[in-house]
């Protein structure tokens, strides 16, 4: 099982999703630097993601979108406000139109992800700070909990590859 826990606190504004992977956090940290690699594993499998941007640097910027069954893309933005290599990585997220531009209707989370050694494995902590409880509701409502799972499940066999 890679996904250990999940924690959504209503009060503290946060969601957190816990994971451990069978690899060394530098190899944990790869599919984060690596677009073609975080691609292949962001989004539920059937809204694959596509990065248009990566540029990771505290300060920088990713693009990218997720397509849909039908086709739909669903556009997003992430704002790197941290990155402390190889364990520590901290980003604005938010949703975009069709041209990428920002939108302002579900706010901003805040993402922390924090990776570290347990025995011989890669304990990977994401944590989603909201703006407000209406936010917070309004992801869970779009399935954001389902959605990082089925992400996170994908990550294994981004590990087995190079």
């Amino acid at each position: 099982m890679t996904v250990v826990s999940v924690n959504k606190d209503v009060e503290a504004l946060s969601f957190t999703i816990v994971a451990e992977f069978d690899a060394d956090v530098k190899r944990v940290w790869r599919i984060w630097e690596d677009p073609r690699q975080l691609e292949r594993w962001w989004g539920p499998p059937t809204w694959p993601a596509t990065f248009e941007t990566h540029e990771f640097t505290a300060g920088g910027k990713a693009a990218y979108y997720m397509t849909g069954p039908d086709g739909t893309k669903a556009r997003g933005w992430w704002k790197f406000t941290a990155i402390n290599a190889p364990d520590h990585l901290e980003f604005d997220d938010g949703f975009a139109d069709e041209h990428g531009e920002p939108v302002d209707d579900l706010g901003i989370t805040h993402a922390t992800v924090k990776l570290e050694p347990v025995d011989n494995r890669t304990r990977m902590t994401i944590t989603s700070s909201f703006e407000s409880e209406e936010q917070m509701q309004k992801m869970a409502e779009m399935g954001m909990e389902d959605g990082m799972r089925e992400a996170i499940e994908q990550v294994d066999a981004v590990l087995a590859t190079a």
